[in-house]
């Protein structure tokens, strides 16, 4: 069983792939909102795989976030997250973003949890609907 308080963290360095510009998001050579998105479902749902049974997942349905200052390529940019309300399957966890000078991003994100197997074949048989 999941409880409060699971905290995890994750450093990337923020490369050409990552960029805005890259990814669609704008124009510029920076962090992408939709990388800094990614990378805290990514710290999130690492934090507490481990304690799922197994063939569990958990996947992503809501995120409330603020970009808050822009980050270069070639600097380091760290994720942390903390589960601060477990509800039944329902996961919310508190994120907060970091980059070499300061905090640049931060909100909150919920995720559920699934059974693997059975997740993946109803959004399969979306394709014979």
């Amino acid at each position: 069983m999941l409880q409060k308080g699971i905290k995890n963290q994750i450093e990337r360095m923020v490369t050409e792939t990552i960029t805005a510009e890259h990814i669609g998001s704008g124009e510029l050579s920076v962090l992408a909102t939709p990388a800094m998105i990614a990378l805290i479902e990514e710290t999130s749902w690492r934090s507490v795989a481990a304690g799922l049974a197994e063939g569990q997942g958990t996947v992503g349905t809501k995120i409330d976030v603020a970009h808050l200052a822009a980050t270069p390529c070639g600097m380091k940019v760290r994720c942390e997250t903390e589960l601060v309300e477990v509800d039944g399957r329902r996961l919310v966890f508190s994120a907060t973003v970091f980059d070499e000078t300061g905090k640049i991003g931060e909100g909150r994100h919920e995720r559920f949890i699934v059974d693997n197997a059975k997740f993946q074949a109803k959004a399969d048989a979306k394709k014979h609907a």
